[in-house]
């Protein structure tokens, strides 16, 4: 198979806007090095990772929230999701479907033409459990918003579905989160799981999910995306933000709230957690700021966890929900890539129910 030397990539040039993201037609087509694929991109999510790296929102100097504009100052040493600089120019985009089409040294030949999808956490091989020696693909090297990409043979894991690439696409990074965040919390089909945001993409997967492992599960989302948040599931429905959250959840006993949300809310997410109650968070999108009443916290016995790396096994067991047709794809929009900042300004306006992806 004769490869271009050349590919059409978009790259992130530095933190700010959405200007900071220009369409290149002749980048460098990366090769792969030992023990590494090369993959033809067919398709790649969009998620807040890729917005709050390009914005610097990781940063702590930044206490708004989410965005995806430009911030006043962004901090130097810590503006990316590992608490460290990235180096730009970068491709970003962590979310890939596509097709291996060339190997390095050491992978076998046989790989070349398996349909993949990618675990995004980058490890150290010879400790992989150890948090502290990981990278995000996308982030701490390039990733998928392009027509080529390049990873560790072992980030390239085959997938065997009818779904499309762009469903596939919407994968690797909400619902790993989601995966991540119920596991840190020991969900069990002994809890009650409310789940704030729940027509986000990482919020449908904990719907799903949750429901997966027998829990029961009541979402949160707006009037206008209830109907999406429906035909995934949840056991009750309630607005974003009730105005009296304890009233509306009636005589349900919540035992688990896993958010993404934060903001003002906040509070009152941890104000109706039972007794033993526990809290897992991977995400700030209303705020990172909040107010906690340190009494609550420990006359309540509650835990709170946050989760980010995930165990190495959840992308394969993933892998083998998705083969038994066990989750959906949640699929709201695709864009071609030179549209990426387009489908980022959709993405953060909150205009689609769900995942957006890119095609090359």
């Amino acid at each position: 198979m004769t490869l271009p030397k050349t590919m059409t990539a978009m790259v992130t040039m530095g933190h700010g806007d959405l200007d900071q993201m220009v369409l290149h037609k002749d980048w460098p087509r990366p090769d792969p090095a030992p023990g590494e694929v090369l993959i033809r991109v067919g398709a790649c999510g969009l998620n807040n990772t890729d917005v709050n790296t390009r914005s610097g929102w990781y940063s702590k100097t930044v206490t708004d929230a989410t965005t995806g504009g430009a911030f006043d100052e962004v901090g130097k040493d810590d503006p990316t999701w590992g608490g460290a600089p990235i180096t730009f120019p970068r491709i970003q985009g962590a979310d890939v479907c596509g097709e291996i089409v060339a190997v390095g040294e050491g992978v076998d030949p046989g790989r070349i033409g398996e349909r993949v999808i990618t675990d995004n956490w980058l490890r150290d091989p010879e400790d992989p459990t150890d948090i502290n020696k990981t990278g995000y693909f996308g982030s701490e090297r390039d990733g998928g918003f392009a027509e080529y990409t390049t990873t560790p043979a072992r980030n390239a894991l085959a997938v065997r579905s009818e779904l499309s690439d762009a469903e596939l696409a919407t994968f690797s990074c909400s619902y790993s989160t989601a995966e991540g965040m119920l596991t840190r919390a020991n969900v069990t089909s002994k809890d009650t799981v409310l789940v704030p945001g729940a027509s986000g993409g990482v919020g449908g997967a904990l719907v799903q999910l949750a429901k997966r492992r027998g829990a029961r599960v009541i979402a949160m989302a707006s009037e206008a995306k209830q109907a999406d948040v429906a035909a995934l599931g949840p056991d009750m429905i309630l607005p974003r933000a009730p105005e009296n959250l304890r009233a509306a959840l009636g005589d349900e006993k919540i035992s688990v709230v896993a958010d993404v949300v934060g903001g003002p809310y906040w509070p009152t997410l941890i104000d109706i957690l039972e007794r033993g109650g526990r809290y897992t968070c991977s995400g700030a999108i209303a705020g990172p700021m909040v107010d906690l009443d340190l009494r609550t916290l420990y006359l309540r016995d509650l835990t709170f966890t946050g989760s980010t790396v995930i165990p190495p096994e959840v992308m394969p067991n993933l892998i083998r929900y998705i083969e038994r047709d066990e989750i959906k794809p949640l699929l709201a929009a695709s864009y071609p890539l030179k549209k990426l900042r387009d489908a980022q300004a959709a993405f953060i306006a909150k205009t689609h129910a769900g995942n957006i992806v890119v095609t090359p």
